[in-house]
């Protein structure tokens, strides 16, 4: 058996799966201390546990690393040294950051002589002395956190690794995150994503112990494991590692538990919380990754993200009237206690569908009062921003399937344009939670290989083998992976017809680790 767990901004939701078969499931209002809620929902779920039934692992989706980066907060002093020079000096490490963002982790920036060119050629030696002096620098200034970035790192990462070794000696106590380890191919956006990691390390460590001395406190001896952004697992010291691929999990979960639920593995989920409504696209059951470049906390990214639209629209929605204004802002977690349905005073989004009989929560009388045009006009509203974002969530005008998640679904009518048909699935509420307890682990390899020093097959074999490898080093039983997703991209901009590979392969959770 295994339990899935999400930590959303307004409820966190826990599910005890054997197999396909749900078995318990909790929602609790999320705590401002992440573990206590966590605690609140395993105790929950394990209260209505079979007798006979062991736990192999308890899954957790949580925003909570994002969070920090979004407020700035708890976040590890942290300095980034690009190998690069003499070239792409024109634009240093950290040049789009927020001012705030980037006073928060100290904006040390280095660039020393090294990396390579787009076919693994250097663009100038290695120089260990130069990142030597940087190291005792970074001491000097208090720094607890680096990342290392190399121009073409992905291509050959020779440059970082030897960088690392170099930094491991002159400043042993240094948390050290390898852009080519978590990024693809453009500079600047793996750069980021690699400073986005190191400035984390701290509370992801804080964080990843809460959570496993919590699972310890129920008498549970099972593995820990976080959920990535594209909808698979890692084990508690790979996410530890590499925190910053947590971010975005909440809509991945959301949507994987929306395709196991409904069955529908083409198509859109529209998944509605306390706060916000997340629509996004599933593909073959997984949900459509980014094409473009992501912004996370103002800072620009390219690693893998779900293409995820989110709105402010929840059941927890401040709506006002005189004019009509539904969001922002949101009673979140005190829904229970705030909204009117719940003899609160603040009107919100589950007061009008509540009113507007399209869910029976709460005591129904408490909005008997609102204003019959007061309730069309704002189910109007809520309904046309619905509409709005699944449009522009679809790449074609032919209506698809819509499947309805999250506790806030109540706000939705039967039908929505665009739809094909409209799915509300049994524990939709849960997806969220279901969705990490069904993941999958998984690993992805984005390579540039010039096909005039190697054959196409040689390329895609390697880098089939690093993505395996890569599953294998999250978590994966090796004899269950399979390669999922394999892309090819021409670069015609480059001489030596360069090719962009890129693999995805996914497997089962080695119960055993």
């Amino acid at each position: 058996m295994f339990i899935g767990v999400d930590v959303g901004g307004t409820n966190t939701d826990a599910v005890l799966m054997d197999g396909v078969e749900l078995l318990a499931k909790a929602k609790l209002s999320t705590t401002p201390d992440v573990t206590e809620g966590i605690v609140a929902a395993l105790t929950e779920v394990l209260a209505q546990r079979p007798s006979d039934g062991t736990v192999d692992g308890v899954m957790v989706g949580t925003t909570h690393f994002t969070n920090a980066l979004l407020e700035s907060r708890q976040l590890t002093p942290t300095a980034v040294i690009r190998l690069c020079l003499p070239a792409t000096t024109l634009l240093p490490p950290l040049v789009d950051w927020p001012g705030p963002l980037r006073d928060a982790i100290g904006g040390f920036t280095y660039m020393v002589p090294g990396g390579h060119e787009f076919d693994g050629r250097e663009i100038s030696s290695f120089d260990a002395s130069k990142v030597a002096d940087a190291a005792k620098e970074m001491l000097r200034q208090g720094v607890r956190a680096v990342a290392i970035s190399g121009v073409f790192s992905p291509v050959n990462p020779a440059h970082e690794i030897e960088a690392a070794a170099v930094i491991s000696r002159v400043a042993p106590g240094l948390k050290i995150t390898l852009s080519h380890e978590n990024g693809r191919i453009g500079l600047l956006e793996r750069e980021n994503a690699a400073a986005l990691n190191a400035c984390l390390g701290d509370v992801a460590a804080r964080t990843i112990q809460g959570i496993q001395n919590a699972i310890r406190s129920l008498g549970l001896e099972a593995p820990l494991y976080m959920s990535q952004n594209d909808g698979t697992l890692m084990d508690a010291e790979f996410a530890a590692r590499f925190p910053v691929l947590t971010i975005s999990s909440g809509p991945t979960n959301s949507m994987r538990g929306a395709a196991f639920l409904s069955g529908v593995r083409d198509g859109i989920v529209v998944d509605v919380g306390g706060t916000s409504t997340d629509v996004g696209a599933l593909v073959k059951g997984f949900p459509r990754e980014a094409a473009v470049a992501v912004s996370i906390a103002g800072v620009r990214t390219n690693f893998r993200m779900p293409d995820v639209l989110s709105i402010p629209l929840g059941g927890g929605s401040v709506i006002q009237e005189n004019p009509l204004r539904i969001g922002p802002n949101s009673v979140g977690y005190r829904l229970t206690e705030e909204a009117i349905v719940f003899g609160g005073g603040t009107l919100t989004g589950t007061d009008i569908a509540v009113s507007a009989g399209l869910a029976q929560v709460g005591n129904p009388a408490l909005v008997q009062g609102l204003a019959s045009s007061l309730v069309e006009q704002a189910s109007q509203e809520i309904q046309h921003r619905m509409e709005t974002a699944i449009d522009q969530v679809k790449v074609s005008s032919t209506d698809v399937p819509v499947v309805l998640v999250g506790g806030g679904r109540i706000l939705a009518d039967s039908s929505l344009s665009g739809a094909s048909q409209v799915l509300r699935p049994e524990h939709g509420d849960v997806a969220n939670a279901i969705g990490a307890a069904i993941a999958q682990v998984g690993g992805q390899v984005e390579r540039v290989y010039s096909l005039e020093s190697t054959s196409r097959q040689e390329a895609l074999a390697e880098a089939r083998a690093e993505a395996i490898n890569r599953a294998v080093a999250a978590g994966a039983k090796r004899d269950t992976v399979e390669v999922v997703e394999i892309d090819e991209v021409p670069l015609t901009y480059l001489p030596s017809n360069a090719t962009l590979v890129r693999v995805k392969a996914v497997g089962d959770l080695a119960r055993s680790r």
